[in-house]
């Protein structure tokens, strides 16, 4: 179909937009991801696709369009983090700790990395995973080797400046086949629609009020697990486990994200524990978080 077509159905306003088909959200994303339509074009789309605003249908579709596109590369006992592309400012991430504290456990953490996304200008986990000696429980996916059609967006995404659906949409792969996944929520009313667009391309999906919009809990939150049947709500608070880490409101430097990560405090490191055990219990090698927690402070 003319990309003309799925323009018009976003950009003519309230009265005039409509929602696309899940074929025709394949076919558009298609297009995108080939860039075979003008880059205006595309800027134009995503902005009134975000405005209209999207439905999970959409996404469904869309995510159907990447998967033909993604070098996949299984890695059992693997669960996928969802990290936002457009990086963390004001903390450092905490995920090569974490990884130290599953070393006896089997399971690897699945991060993937690109260039920097619009729009917090953050400390991308690309910086912080080719700065480092990585745990071996890491397995880095860099997009620009397994899904190139997306990562050459980037530049037009840049130069639009905006959230979009892609925000989305590139949290999750499903690059190493993971049976689990967890990313991060802002809001409780986004649940519903991200479990109901990625739970069932895993065997245990799990959503987090995480720090600044990651799979990382750094403070009281509340943590859900969604499936077909239903989603059930945890709320997880680190003072219950005796961790009083005081998160930053300050941004920080790519160096001093660095350091906290070398060099971490005692609480950050009991946090680092805290954010293995909900790994281990939403990957069902425990029965509780609770019991993580014990298991990794044994």
């Amino acid at each position: 179909m003319s990309f003309r077509k799925y323009i018009h159905a976003v950009g003519t306003g309230p009265k005039g937009n409509r929602d696309l088909t899940y074929e025709e959200s394949i076919d558009m994303m298609k297009q995108i991801l080939e860039q075979s339509v003008h880059p205006e074009q595309i800027s134009a789309f995503l902005l009134g696709w975000r405005l209209k605003p999207e439905t999970v249908d959409e996404f469904r579709g869309a995510l159907n369009a990447c998967d033909e596109l993604i070098k996949y590369t299984e890695i059992p006992d693997s669960i996928e983090l969802g990290y936002p592309f457009d990086g963390k400012r004001r903390n450092p991430y905490i995920f090569p700790l974490v990884a130290k504290e599953l070393e006896n456990s089997g399971l690897d953490l699945i991060v993937i990395g690109d260039e920097l996304q619009p729009a917090k200008h953050g400390i991308t986990t690309k910086e912080v995973c080719t700065s480092l000696e990585l745990p071996n429980g890491i397995k880095y996916f860099d997009r620009a080797d397994f899904f190139k059609n997306m990562s050459d967006l980037t530049e037009i995404r840049m130069r639009l400046g905006l959230r979009t659906a892609f925000n989305t949409i590139e949290k999750l792969p499903h690059v190493a086949k993971s049976d689990f996944a967890i990313t991060g929520v802002f809001h409780k009313p986004y649940v519903k629609k991200y479990v109901e667009i990625f739970s069932d391309r895993y065997k245990r999906f799990a959503l987090i009020q995480g720090n600044e919009g990651t799979p990382e809990l750094f403070s009281k939150g509340r943590m859900w697990i969604g499936s077909e049947s239903g989603t059930d709500e945890f709320i997880i608070d680190p003072a219950y486990y005796g961790i009083n880490y005081t998160k930053s409101w300050d941004e920080i430097s790519f160096e001093e994200s660095l350091n906290q990560i070398k060099n971490p405090s005692e609480e950050f490191i009991k946090l680092a524990k805290l954010n293995a055990a909900i790994y281990l219990f939403i990957a069902q090698k425990v029965k509780s978080i609770d019991e993580g927690f014990e298991l990794l402070n044994g």
